[in-house]
């Protein structure tokens, strides 16, 4: 009984974690909780009893998209990640790192490209775009750190040439440590401009 009763854990965790990701690779769902809730309310699966990690839909976001979302998905991606190459040559001074869906390769076309900026304040980034001339809104972002507490993450979203860019900033000496993932908690993975440029070229027609 024991192991038929783990079989079925199983199985619904994956039904689970497979419905969750189609509702983020079809539905323009972003948070992995909301999606795998709604999962497992379309499942008729009790919320908070073995649902799936953040990682195991993450892995079953990447299988769906690679066998549904083809050629379309993978010309979506190049595109995204092309215009996180110019947004990066543009905030070079800054430093700038991508991170994220794009980077990941679990972007679609509703995704931002999400990008860490270094910076001693805020105010450095706001007076570059204005001196752009670029329109910009500002938001706040509250995470869990690593140690359980919770920091506000200062964003600043700017939209050009159809695309909508995060730009998060990591300001002061505190800034250099990557913040946790949203998916499995741990430092997120951060790429420089020549990493971005390489992935480009490396799926170029």
């Amino acid at each position: 009984m024991g192991n038929r009763s783990s079989r079925n854990a199983d199985r619904r965790r994956q039904e689970v974690a497979f419905e969750a990701a189609r509702i983020l690779a079809t539905e323009g769902q972003r948070n992995y909780r909301s999606a795998k809730e709604k999962a497992a309310s379309r499942l008729g699966v009790p919320i908070g009893r073995g649902l799936p990690s953040n990682s195991e839909v993450e892995a079953e976001l990447k299988r769906y998209q690679a066998l549904y979302g083809g050629d379309a998905h993978q010309d979506t991606l190049q595109q995204l990640r092309d215009a996180a190459v110019g947004a990066m040559r543009f905030f070079h001074r800054f430093r700038p790192k991508l991170v994220g869906p794009v980077l990941e390769g679990t972007a679609d076309e509703h995704s931002r490209v999400s990008l860490h900026l270094f910076c001693d304040t805020p105010d450095e980034v706001v007076a570059y775009l204005m001196e752009q001339r670029l329109p910009f809104s500002q938001e706040s972002r509250r995470i869990r750190w690593h140690d359980g507490s919770f920091r506000d993450l200062e964003l600043v979203v700017v939209e050009a040439g159809g695309q909508a860019f995060e730009l998060a900033l990591m300001c002061g000496p505190s800034g250099r440590q990557a913040p946790p993932d949203p998916v499995d908690g741990r430092p997120q993975r951060r790429a420089g401009l020549t990493e971005v440029e390489a992935m480009v070229a490396a799926n170029a027609p």
